[in-house]
């Protein structure tokens, strides 16, 4: 099959909307909570979240064009400055998924979804309780990507909460252990499995070398 630039053009907008959000493969499923200036909870979920960097601990995510529809993760963010990046599991993928309802003002999707906020003292963004692996982060930079109207909203680590006995000698996490959920498209979840892990590859080695 050979798709081109040209038939993407006419094809049905719902299958070209699938099509090119499966390419970029399985991707982190995250919830971002957020809190408004009246102390009204948030909770969305994205597939979006990128690493950027590890001194200082960056990441990035994709916010889709403001248009008609209000985004309350963006708002919020540039009101508090802060917000939190859960990690979906498998356990609760349906709830996190029902988090992309269009809620009426007023309403929280944590409500909505019946997953649980959570606090820790001197940070005001709401976790999830039900995530095992999840990180409040302090907004940075926003980036607008002109040829589509879209932003990347980076952010710095602040805390990251993790399940005692999760890292190896390492610093590695097993997230196929921890039931972390992935994306592919907009509504499509799957499992994680760890297959392998190969040492870091240096210039005198050989395909051999990596077992």
């Amino acid at each position: 099959m050979h798709i081109s630039k040209e038939d993407l053009i006419t094809m049905h907008r719902i299958e070209r909307l699938n099509l090119i959000n499966s390419l970029s493969g399985v991707k982190p499923a995250n919830l971002i909570g957020t809190v408004d200036a009246d102390g009204l909870e948030n909770l969305a979920v994205f597939s979006s979240v990128v690493h950027l960097g590890s001194n200082p601990a960056l990441f990035g995510f994709i916010l889709r064009p403001r248009g008609e529809v209000r985004r309350h993760t963006h708002e919020n963010i540039l009101t508090s400055g802060i917000y939190t990046i859960n990690f979906v599991h498998t356990s609760f993928a349906k709830q996190a998924h029902y988090t992309s309802i269009k809620a009426e003002v007023g309403v929280s999707e944590f409500e909505l979804s019946g997953l649980t906020a959570e606090y820790i003292q001197y940070f005001k963004a709401p976790f999830v309780a039900e995530s095992s692996i999840k990180m409040g982060m302090s907004f940075k930079q926003e980036v607008p990507i002109e040829a589509n109207g879209t932003s990347l909203i980076i952010g710095q680590v602040e805390h990251i909460i993790l399940p005692d006995g999760t890292l190896d000698e390492g610093g590695h996490l097993d997230l196929g252990q921890l039931g972390v959920a992935g994306i592919s498209g907009l509504n499509t979840y799957y499992t994680l499995k760890k297959e392998a892990r190969y040492p870091y590859v240096r210039d005198e080695f050989t395909l051999d070398d990596l077992g």
